[in-house]
């Protein structure tokens, strides 16, 4: 069979949303009147950390689909003010969902034992603010959430081949600014890290085989597997993945935007970006190529992401292994795209009414879960009770 990247249709339920008149979507599904309805329509779980664990009223997967969002939409109405990403996160509630991200993965490995027949991944993404506000794909909920989703292999081999050429498939590959000219700098940097069970994972078995995907992005091999996840070190390093490539990114856009600039205030790991960035002849070219095309073309410079952009992801190889990867997110790509993943989301209320009720068995039994670990409590809706 063919390797590459797939698109699939999902069916989902039309949302009886009526976006007020004057507003664009991406401004209402951004506001609190919005949050409310997906919590009291699609809300599962919620604890006193702000943390509410939620169906995907426009998933990706009818298999399995569920998000966990940091819902501060209540306590910072500045839309431009909340957290996006998990550096941002007080440590008491990282701490929480972390502990809710172990659960629910090692949930997804129990009730999908087989990796040939489902590919399963976690994840959360950059929603920062520094898109140009009038592009299409601005984060409409901006605030950070994560994905845990599993897809059907069958369905994979089933369905077309995704164009090659999508820009949201180029985010990690041959098209990457990062990988593009700094290949070699910037895994130099990823290897200086301290990493203990997080293991380089260069050999090619880190992709998807039948995708053919996370193209040219640096993977960890999560060693000891789901077991793994339920030790502090290892979110520690799951952290220090991220803090490193925020170093990266800030410190390289910096030299973009002002030639010989000094090093960015509070980095991560300031000796680090001294010794293998700012004294880096490649990286330093690669910094002068991008910023003389931004004074020559105006398109280009406006579609940069000069600030850290990202997806990370914890997701399921070929043979069994967690692997652990993060993408230079320059394009805005969906979460699912890193593993070759195209979702067409179609309406089509009968086709998803056929999947709803065992989605719907799956996402209380992991619900159970999380009470059980106190971890929250029920949410009651239209679909389920609280309990």
């Amino acid at each position: 069979m063919q390797s590459g990247p797939r698109e699939i249709v999902t069916p989902f339920r039309p949302i009886p949303l009526d976006v007020p008149e004057g507003m664009k979507p991406n401004e209402f599904f951004n506001s609190t009147e919005n949050l409310n309805d997906l919590m009291h329509n699609n809300g599962l779980l919620q604890n006193p950390e702000d943390l509410l664990l939620y169906r995907k009223a426009l998933g990706h997967s009818n298999l399995f689909d569920t998000s966990i969002i940091y819902n501060t939409s209540k306590t910072i109405l500045d839309p431009l003010g909340r957290p996006v990403r998990r550096t941002q996160v007080p440590d008491n509630v990282k701490h929480v969902w972390n502990r809710m991200n172990q659960i629910i993965i090692e949930y997804m490995t129990e009730a999908f034992p087989d990796p040939g027949e489902t590919l399963l991944l976690a994840g959360e993404a950059s929603l920062d603010a520094t898109w140009p506000l009038t592009s299409p794909g601005v984060p409409s909920i901006r605030m950070l959430h994560n994905h845990f989703i599993a897809f059907d292999k069958r369905q994979l081999r089933d369905a077309p081949l995704a164009d090659i050429d999508n820009p949201n498939l180029t985010d990690g590959g041959q098209h990457s600014l990062f990988q593009a000219h700094m290949r070699d700098v910037y895994r130099a940097f990823f290897d200086r890290l301290d990493l203990q069970i997080l293991k380089p994972c260069n050999d090619g078995t880190c992709k998807i085989e039948l995708t053919g995907y996370p193209q040219g992005l640096p993977a960890w091999e999560i060693t000891g597997g789901v077991d793994a996840l339920k030790e502090v070190r290892f979110w520690k390093e799951y952290d220090i993945i991220l803090k490193g490539f925020i170093d990266f990114y800030r410190t390289f856009f910096t030299q973009v935007s002002t030639r010989n600039a000094p090093m960015p205030k509070q980095v991560h790991f300031p000796d680090l970006v001294e010794e293998k960035l700012l004294f880096n002849n490649e990286f330093l070219k690669a910094a002068k190529t991008v910023r003389d095309q931004c004074v020559v073309d105006a398109k280009y410079a406006n579609g940069l992401r000069w600030q850290p952009a990202f997806k990370q992801l914890i997701y399921r190889n070929d043979n069994g292994k967690l692997i652990v990867t993060i993408s230079q997110n320059s394009i805005g790509n969906a979460i699912t795209e890193l593993l070759g993943v195209v979702v067409k989301r179609q309406p089509d209320a009968e086709a998803y009414e056929q999947a709803e009720p065992a989605l719907i068995e799956r996402l209380l039994e992991v619900r159970k879960r999380l009470m059980a670990a106190d971890l929250g409590e029920g949410i009651e809706t239209p679909h389920w009770p609280a309990a």
